[in-house]
């Protein structure tokens, strides 16, 4: 018998539709007492660990969260399914991936739409995750997420649609693995990670996007403030405008980290141009170049190599793998 342990925190998956057409908070979960549609080998145990709205998740509930899969590994579960809210969905999964010293498998998962809309997809997508927890190959693939009968890494799935029930993609990778009739099938092996077992998610690291015509005021303001960290969305491969630039050093100087990321849905930031503004001059700067993540990914892997002690050649090579 496997037993997969169900950690609940609420979002959509958890909700009802009123009358009215707005999504609420449901009093009883509609996922509660599912375990007859599974397979006879799987055993669930179900937690509501607590009831939010993804945007009201913090970094503080995403360790409450990791703390209890590190003692359901103690305690002998075969696997972790946590289902929740999908705006926030890809930051706590990516949490997850890089603070876990996992050796079960974790998957997350939710809906679009509330359990009594037409065309409800959480408690599919709910049986889905289970089953794919239940797998064997998934504790090797690192933190997964489950949705519409696809699988995806966490490191870089995202969510890409407001409304659409396939809204969870990978851009540039593609999803890792997919769930048919008859199993779960895995089409590429995860890459290797370094994972940090942190304690604390201490720190302010603001996420800043560029656009035509920025100047460095909002880079002033966080230097005022006297920030831990900041991740930019640059331009393209990773290019700024010259105007934030002596901002961008100041920040640089009094030992602030920054991390760069592209704005772009695909593709990854390099430093390819040489002009002003350009990212071959934001890396001899010191700007770290983060390849593959979205702003909000790269903003959670900053707080943690913070949390985790790195600094200098350390904190670089952590963002930059």
């Amino acid at each position: 018998m496997k037993k997969i342990l169900v950690i609940h925190t609420g979002g959509t998956i958890s909700m009802k539709q009123e009358t009215d057409g707005t999504v609420t908070l449901s009093a009883e979960n509609p996922l509660l007492g599912k375990e007859d549609l599974l397979p006879s080998d799987i055993q669930l145990f179900e937690e509501e660990i607590f009831n939010l709205p993804s945007p009201h998740i913090r970094l503080e509930d995403m360790l409450a969260v990791k703390r209890r899969i590190d003692r359901a590994q103690e305690e002998g579960f075969y696997g972790v399914v946590v289902t929740h809210g999908t705006d926030t969905l890809e930051e706590t999964a990516y949490f997850l991936d890089v603070t876990l010293e996992k050796r079960i498998s974790v998957v997350l998962t939710g809906a679009m739409r509330s359990s009594n809309e037409i065309g409800s997809d959480g408690l599919y997508n709910f049986i889905r995750a289970v089953i794919t927890a239940a797998n064997a190959d998934s504790a090797n693939q690192g933190v997964l997420v489950v949705f519409n009968d696809e699988i995806h890494s966490a490191q870089f799935v995202t969510k890409t649609h407001t409304t659409n029930v396939n809204t969870f993609r990978t851009p540039t990778f593609g999803p890792v693995g997919l769930i048919s009739k008859n199993g779960v099938y895995f089409v590429k092996e995860a890459v290797e990670r370094q994972t940090y077992a942190i304690e604390t998610v201490a720190g302010t690291v603001p996420l800043l996007k560029a656009y035509a015509g920025m100047d460095g005021t909002m880079f002033e303001m966080c230097l005022a403030k006297k920030v831990d960290g900041l991740v930019i969305e640059a331009f393209g491969a990773g290019n700024l405008p010259p105007s934030t630039l002596p901002a961008v050093q100041a920040l640089i100087d009094s030992g602030i980290p920054i991390a760069l990321v592209s704005r772009c849905s695909n593709g990854m930031a390099e430093d390819i141009y040489d002009y002003q503004g350009g990212g071959v001059g934001l890396k001899k700067m010191g700007v770290m170049f983060v390849k593959g993540l979205t702003g909000q990914k790269a903003r959670i892997r900053l707080i943690i190599g913070i949390n985790a002690g790195l600094s200098g050649e350390a904190l670089i090579d952590f963002m930059t793998v």
